[in-house]
């Protein structure tokens, strides 16, 4: 499982000209579903996010986490990080979970998080998303389970 976790100021979800979700401060979470992935490995990634502390207290040192700012996620499943792009120049996706058992895990995701006190939005899976969001740093880490 991979996750890359973004600092954001605000982040949407665009479906077909629709938005479908929104935040302000706090972060947007790619996730990816790997192969054989559990959902013991999903629960330690949610907790894992839920309690990274790259927001900035007082004196400006990243300190704080997003329960600790109130602050949003925006989870989004993205099956491409997955993608291993060392032969060639088009990526494999061998390494993804196929979509029927990715997605139960991906909507566990969205619960876990919401069940950590996060205020949380989703996309769609395996929809053709536009994601528009403003960075805030930028502060982007990658997180493996």
């Amino acid at each position: 499982m991979k996750a890359v976790v973004q600092r954001v100021l605000s982040a949407s979800v665009t479906v077909e000209g629709n938005k479908i979700s929104s935040i302000g401060p706090g972060f947007l979470t790619l996730l990816g579903v790997a192969k054989g992935d559990t959902e013991v490995q999903l629960q330690k990634l949610i907790t894992k996010i839920a309690a990274l502390r790259v927001f900035p207290d007082a004196d400006g040192k990243m300190n704080l986490s997003l329960k600790d700012i109130g602050g949003e996620h925006l989870l989004v499943s993205q099956f491409t990080l997955l993608g291993d792009a060392s032969k060639g120049n088009r990526p494999s996706f061998i390494g993804a979970e196929a979509p029927a058992l990715a997605e139960p895990l991906y909507n566990r995701a969205l619960e876990l998080s919401r069940t950590a006190g996060l205020p949380t939005q989703g996309g769609a899976f395996g929809a053709d998303m536009k994601i528009d969001l403003i960075n805030d740093g930028p502060v982007t880490l990658i997180l493996e389970v």
